[in-house]
């Protein structure tokens, strides 16, 4: 499941090497009381997927993937894809395995072109991914040449989904996804060189015990790649939901790229940059086959698509740098 082993290796050459021995006990008492009544069944099925010699893993192109040297039956390829199939819903990538392409709800490349000519570069960094849904974004960080990256997120599925892609890529890369949320690490470990929190921001009740969580796990000139939900206006403007938005029930605040600039600077950071505004269209998040629920354009009210059904503006995603001091 998780290689504890070759994490506590990556670990040990690191400023995480003391967190190392509360996490064991943490993970077992998370695999013992806290597992979904369909975890299993997903195991299973990533225990039946095949052994298959990857002659190349390309982590720097849009659909993350591997190929292997010879071509294999299409007897094995469709098992594989009826495997994979069964970790429905699959909503970050794209990924290509052995010429089975996942075509994910989120191109969440297109979010990955947008914000890395802004960021310090990845080579031998020490990387937190905040929310990393199934570890999409994490395995494009590996491509970078991160030094190690951990990626956290409390949903098991994208578990699930990011052991069955990494029995595929192969168990060397220092890639490692935990199934907790950020306030279940430590406190002020100041470890990471960058630490990435997208699309969570506006989850959370109160978005500034969120960025000082953030910044608590920094090192001293490390770097937070933020990215959130925003809507037009001057600093000072927050949009706050009465009830849904976009059909999601957990949506709190929403503040403009200005108030979420002055945010960042009241929690001590410095540097902050807006860097990118995007508003999500429907060709980045939509339903597919393998995503096969609602998606954006359902969200949206038909008549004006700028507006959401609930009268909001449409979706507006900002990205902004910031330095911890």
């Amino acid at each position: 499941m998780i290689d504890l082993q070759q994490l506590s290796l990556h670990m040990r050459e690191t400023a995480l090497a003391p967190w190392f021995a509360s996490l064991q006990d943490q993970l077992e008492l998370f695999f013992k009381n806290r597992l979904h009544g369909e975890f299993h069944e997903w195991m299973d099925t990533i225990a039946q997927l095949p052994e298959i010699p990857a002659q190349l893993v390309d982590l720097n192109n849009a659909r993350v993937g591997v190929r292997s040297g010879t071509p294999r039956d299409s007897k094995t390829l469709t098992s594989v894809d009826n495997l994979l199939r069964t970790l429905h819903p699959w909503r970050k990538g794209p990924y290509s395995i052995h010429g089975i392409e996942i075509d994910t709800e989120w191109r969440s490349d297109w979010k990955w072109d947008r914000l890395t000519p802004h960021i310090t570069p990845l080579n031998g960094r020490v990387v937190l991914d905040v929310g990393c849904g199934n570890g999409y974004h994490c395995w494009r960080m590996a491509g970078e040449g991160v030094k190690l990256v951990i990626g956290i997120d409390p949903t098991q599925r994208y578990l699930a989904q990011f052991l069955a892609i990494r029995h595929f890529l192969g168990k060397e890369w220092p890639v490692y996804l935990l199934p907790f949320a950020s306030e279940e690490l430590p406190r002020d470990l100041r470890a990471f060189d960058t630490v990435f929190s997208m699309g969570i921001l506006y989850h959370r009740r109160s978005p500034i015990d969120h960025l000082l969580e953030l910044k608590g796990f920094l090192r001293s000139g490390g770097e937070l790649i933020l990215e959130t939900l925003v809507v037009e206006g001057p600093e000072g403007s927050v949009l706050v939901p009465e009830g849904r938005y976009a059909k999601m029930r957990n949506i709190w605040f929403i503040p403009s790229p200005a108030t979420l600039a002055t945010w960042l600077k009241r929690c001590g950071f410095r540097n902050v940059k807006l860097v990118d505004v995007n508003i999500t269209s429907l060709e980045e998040q939509r339903s597919t086959d393998w995503m096969q629920f609602k998606s954006l354009s359902d969200f949206l009210d038909p008549r004006d698509p700028s507006r959401t059904l609930e009268g909001y503006p449409a979706p507006r995603r900002a990205i902004l740098t910031a330095v911890k001091p």
